[in-house]
């Protein structure tokens, strides 16, 4: 864990705003903007964009992956920007909680796979980008999207021993045990062999 320098009362604003552009849902919103309905009725429900995919509008899901990302990344770069790398991990922790529970949503949210791959990335690019790469390589020989992100965030703790840094490794810890929470009806399904693939309903 970095050092706590940051005043109490800023880390408080920051988690607070930090959480409120992590729980804004991309995903909804270019799906509405699109006419594609209400994500939440459309194949499993979640707002991410796997599930913006099962519209069949590719660059929906394209444009939701990359919103989703640049939320976390956004909400690490500003806390670093104004104030100290504690600030950061806990803006990047706040943004991905808003991911996962929305208020707008009644706490209802996404799976955080795209915002916590943003997270690496403006924490650490190199790591970000291996987690990353972690995720593609996945996807491409597994073609199971829940396989893809199960791997890449088990990943972001092997990376920071790699790359020498465990100032990330609580925060890393932390995100990946929520997305193997957030996962667990994916769990069952794998076990069952009954897990969709990419692209599939």
């Amino acid at each position: 864990m970095p050092e706590l320098i940051t005043d109490p009362k800023l880390l408080a604003i920051i988690a607070a705003l930090s959480y409120l552009l992590g729980s804004v849902p991309f995903g909804m919103i270019v799906t509405r903007a699109l006419g594609l309905g209400d994500l939440r009725q459309i194949g499993s429900g979640n707002i991410g964009a796997t599930n913006v995919l099962r519209t069949g509008n590719k660059g929906a899901a394209a444009a939701t992956l990359l919103f989703d990302g640049a939320k976390g990344a956004a909400a690490v770069l500003i806390a670093r920007a104004v104030a100290s790398e504690d600030a950061a991990q806990l803006a990047g922790l706040c943004a991905f909680l808003g991911h996962l529970y929305p208020v707008w949503l009644r706490f209802r949210g996404g799976k955080g796979v795209a915002t916590f791959l943003g997270i690496m990335l403006a924490l650490h690019w190199q790591i970000g980008l291996a987690c990353c790469g972690t995720w593609l390589l996945a996807a491409v020989a597994m073609r199971v999207s829940s396989v893809a992100a199960l791997l890449s965030a088990a990943s972001s703790s092997l990376w920071l021993f790699v790359f020498n840094d465990g100032r990330m490794l609580f925060l890393a810890m932390i995100l990946t045990i929520l997305i193997y929470v957030r996962h667990r009806t994916n769990l069952k399904r794998l076990k069952a062999g009954t897990e969709p693939r990419i692209g599939e309903a």
